[in-house]
């Protein structure tokens, strides 16, 4: 089932828990009551169509957004949206993985600590690379083609070919921490580092479908109509 304007926003919450991660990046402050999306959406600003889109790709692993929809809806807030979501993921979720996981490694023999440290901070880096090319690079093009400026040296098609899945390394990090160090260390804070990880792999796979449903084919038709 999808998700209409006309439905309560708690019932959407209600639905889908995961949706409680994107109220901030659209900057909806929680008490809104038995509002529905569409007077959520109306008072702060937010184009429904796209709100439903993104709780809708959030929702349902089987929606895919039409040619039609996309270019029928407003997607001013589409790189706003993205930005937030890289704020959320570098200065909130990853550095609260990293309190947790300093926590565990100074618990552990210095090979052990050694490798969970040096492997988070790669990770992190990649991240951090990830995210800075989207908005140095992918961002800046968008917006140009939204003013109709004519652009060369570059398409979304090479987005879509160098487009890397950066939750994929977290698996690593979970089987070192699942498998590897000492039954003994820190079980309790092992399992709440585990399960921020598989929150934090989670979020970053909806966002990798985001930008696979929502952004590459609505600048498709951006490229095209220039």
């Amino acid at each position: 089932m999808l998700f209409t304007k006309k439905m309560k926003l708690a019932d959407l919450v209600i639905t889908n828990h995961s949706l409680v991660l994107i109220l901030q990046r659209f900057n909806i402050e929680l008490g809104f009551g038995e509002k529905s999306v569409a007077d959520v959406c109306q008072q702060y600003g937010i184009s429904e169509d796209f709100f439903l889109m993104i709780c809708n790709v959030y929702t349902n692993d089987q929606y895919l957004p039409t040619p039609e929809e996309l270019s029928s809806t407003d997607m001013s807030q589409l790189i706003p949206y993205l930005t937030a979501s890289h704020a959320y993921y570098l200065l909130e979720r990853i550095p609260h993985i990293e309190n947790h996981l300093n926590r565990i490694a100074d618990a552990c023999q210095p090979t052990h600590r050694d490798t969970l440290l040096k492997f988070f901070k790669e990770y992190r880096q990649e991240v951090a690379n990830h995210f800075q090319y989207e908005e140095v690079t992918v961002f800046p093009y968008i917006k140009q083609l939204h003013q109709k400026k004519q652009t060369s040296g570059y398409s979304i098609e090479q987005f879509e070919q160098n487009h890397s899945n950066i939750e994929d390394k977290l698996g690593d990090l979970t089987n070192i921490i699942l498998k590897y160090l000492p039954g003994n260390i820190m079980p309790n804070e092992r399992r709440s580092l585990l399960f921020d990880i598989f929150q934090l792999s989670t979020d970053l796979n909806t966002h990798s479908l985001i930008e696979e449903k929502i952004l590459i084919p609505y600048v498709q038709t951006l490229e095209q109509k220039l």
